[in-house]
């Protein structure tokens, strides 16, 4: 049985239609002088909520469940505690400072974290890529040439003690920087600004900064002392000295090295194909260090065979000490670099574990939060941080719920620090080098994103290759500005290569053509959104011919007299339009959320060159913020 449905309405048009619907523009937001009345008026409330949105601790804190967290964050933070004791050390050799500045930075800064942060399982403190970083303005600053000493049988050598100071005092100096850029940046709620650096530039970025700390650790592995080179190309200058300097191996560093680096890798992949049933990660690096000094210390390697070794660790912790601000303007480029990258590293790993666990991470916040754990930690003799992913996975993994996890691996970094610090001053560089080369693992991996990318999107594996490119040849700080300069570029190319829509599988009603932009059109491609109409009125007019030209049908143009006043189109594009049968054109403009001058201006052109030729221009899916605009 056939069912009929009959609906009577009113016939609208767009301003009735306005009317009914009570379209308008409408923000959820108050109004600017509200908002500032609003942030002015004091109460016992709001004084509440600011202090809860700037000190989190405060709101979480109070709340915490020791029966469902305690026994997970205590097995979280010892794990990462653990795993905190050697990648401090390893990494402090890429920023060119002693072992015991790694300590620092796996100290003081979490504890900053702990009060401010709003990620719930980040693991922060020293990062690979924020190291080398470090080290590269360590070593432009304070070369070993600067500290050049006459010694007692009439040859030179360098003052190690005078130099490593002045590494520590710029360290801390651009430690500081960063976090004032970032504090700033949170302060005044920039936290979106990350949002510009794309992932393919990020992941690309890494990669290649991967290229430059495994190229900086190969000395160590070879017990080799290649000449330092800066500026662009220095990688590959400093990897064809290393490969001058390779029959003068050290061939006990290269043995302790190769052991090190095989019993790494074997047990890490051990602790990959069995995460599930181990309760707890294997802690090979701990053990590995451990090893490596008993060894090295009972066997006197140092003395035998001239192992190269950490050397003094002091015990106990330094005074705070400010920062030398006569520094600041000679590495205020690269604090503002190491800022970024730093916070672009955070918020992508707190949003990922925040997606995964269900709650939010607030991005300003994450700013001001990092940037304190900067600028408290670098009068602290700190280096700059940011989380780790390794540190990280294991954080949440092993059970770890609140950053009460990062609070427990402070106290046992702590207790190594004030305590038994000082057991590895025998442990060999060459040990910690292998501990920073198989935490490359993940960030080589990223080279996966070619294949990948390839067959998805090759504007963002054009802008990984030129990221990974520009940061291997030009150097950190240069191939991040490219990366980003470049960067844009592909945003603007994306923009301007407006693709042009008609949809030939559909029913046309003859002499109306709808023609769509899939893009904002604005100053930028507003030419090229009329070169395009154009272009598509050629085609339609090539259309029409070739149906007609077997029929002999002579269609007229009309109003001839007006074509030469036409300006928008030229003679014969503006009779195409006619000579093919159309007599009405519809813009879908639904794309366009806003205009400026120059695409009113065009939108106006377009109107008054059709209407010359009798072609009735109509704009269709027009926003508000379009309709509004004279």
């Amino acid at each position: 049985m056939d069912v009929e449905y009959f609906v009577q309405r009113e016939v609208l048009d767009e301003s009735r239609l306005d009317e009914v619907a009570q379209k308008g523009t409408w923000s959820t937001k108050p109004a600017l002088g509200e908002r500032v009345k609003d942030s002015l008026r004091c109460s016992v409330p709001r004084l509440k909520h600011t202090v809860l949105n700037w000190v989190p601790v405060l709101g979480w804190l109070p709340r915490y469940s020791i029966r469902e967290n305690a026994i997970g964050d205590l097995i979280s933070g010892c794990s990462v505690g653990i795993m905190h004791l050697p990648q401090g050390m390893a990494y402090a050799l890429l920023a060119s400072l002693r072992p015991v500045f790694g300590l620092y930075t796996s100290l003081y800064p979490v504890l900053v974290y702990f009060i401010f942060g709003t990620s719930r399982h980040i693991s922060v403190g020293t990062f690979a890529v924020i190291s080398i970083m470090i080290g590269s303005v360590t070593e432009r600053l304070a070369p070993d040439s600067n500290f050049m000493v006459n010694g007692t049988n009439g040859t030179d050598s360098v003052d190690f003690d005078a130099r490593d100071a002045f590494r520590v005092q710029i360290a801390c100096s651009l430690t500081v920087l960063a976090g004032i850029f970032q504090i700033l940046l949170g302060v005044v709620r920039f936290g979106f600004v990350v949002t510009y650096l794309s992932e393919p530039l990020v992941r690309g970025y890494t990669t290649g900064s991967a290229c430059h700390v495994c190229v900086s650790q190969l000395k160590y592995l070879f017990g080799v002392s290649p000449a330092r080179f800066a500026g662009p190309l220095s990688l590959i200058y400093t990897l064809v000295d290393i490969c001058r300097l390779l029959p003068l191996t050290k061939v006990p560093e290269l043995v302790v090295s190769l052991v090190a680096l095989a019993v790494l890798i074997v047990v890490k992949e051990i602790n990959a194909c069995y995460r599930q049933k181990l309760p707890l990660p294997i802690p090979i690096e701990l053990i590995v260090i451990i090893a490596a000094t008993i060894i090295t210390h009972f066997c006197g390697l140092t003395s035998t065979y001239g192992i190269d070794v950490v050397g003094e660790i002091p015990s106990g912790l330094k005074a705070p000490r400010a920062p030398d601000a006569t520094l600041f303007s000679q590495v205020i480029g690269d604090a503002f670099a190491v800022a970024i990258v730093g916070y672009a590293i955070n918020i992508s790993l707190g949003k990922t574990f925040a997606l995964k666990h269900g709650y939010k991470v607030d991005s300003n916040q994450e700013l001001v939060a990092l940037g304190l754990s900067n600028t408290v930690g670098g009068f602290f003799q700190c280096y700059s941080v940011t989380s780790s992913l390794s540190r990280s996975l294991v954080q949440e993994s092993t059970g770890g719920k609140t950053q009460v996890a990062g609070v427990i691996s402070s106290i046992i970094v702590l207790i190594t620090v004030l305590k038994i610090g000082a057991l590895f001053e025998d442990l060999p560089k060459a040990v910690l080098s292998t501990i920073v080369f198989v935490n490359l693992k993940g960030m080589f991996k990223q080279l996966m994103d070619v294949p990948m990318l390839w067959k998805t999107n090759k504007v963002d594996l054009l802008v990984w290759l030129v990221t990974f490119t520009s940061t291997v040849l030009l150097n950190l700080d240069l191939g991040l500005a490219v990366s980003i300069g470049f960067s844009m570029l592909a945003f603007i190319f994306r923009t301007q290569l407006d693709h042009d829509e008609v949809s030939p599988e559909l029913r046309e009603i003859p002499g109306v053509k709808i023609f769509r932009s899939s893009t904002t059109i604005y100053y930028t491609n507003a030419e090229m959104y009329l070169e395009a109409l154009q272009e598509k009125v050629l085609n339609w007019a090539y259309q029409h011919d070739t149906t007609t030209l077997d029929s002999d049908s002579d269609t007229g143009c009309q109003g001839d007299d007006s074509i030469n006043q036409v300006s928008c189109c030229s003679d014969e594009e503006r009779g195409m339009a006619c000579e093919s049968g159309t007599h009405s054109i519809i813009l879908d403009i639904s794309t366009t959320s806003f205009v400026d001058t120059v695409t009113v201006n065009t939108l106006k052109n377009i109107f008054r060159d059709f209407g010359a030729i009798e072609v009735d221009i109509y704009l269709a899916g027009c926003q508000v913020n379009v309709l509004n605009a004279e």
